[in-house]
């Protein structure tokens, strides 16, 4: 397929700040969600450079939809609510 380009593949791994932007929040939530232990991450060298990789934040997110669905399957919404 001459000219086509190819497409580049994800990073594996991703910085805190990469996290939050893909997840629509602040790095200081996806800190504390890490420190946490709700969002596995390596932390590399001593200055404490954070990454999580890629595959574990589609696992992570994959577990938020679980939860949301549990939730409102027990808590079903009233339009009283609203």
């Amino acid at each position: 397929m001459a000219g086509m380009a190819a497409i580049p593949a994800p990073p594996r791994f991703l910085t805190l700040a990469d996290v939050a932007e893909l997840l629509n929040t602040s790095s200081a939530q996806v800190y504390a969600l890490v420190r946490r232990g709700d969002l596995p991450a390596i932390k590399l060298g001593g200055r404490g450079q954070w990454r999580v990789e890629s595959a574990v934040l589609e696992e992570f997110i994959q577990r938020l939809y679980a939860d949301t669905r549990t939730f409102v399957a027990l808590h079903p919404f009233d339009e009283l609510e609203a």
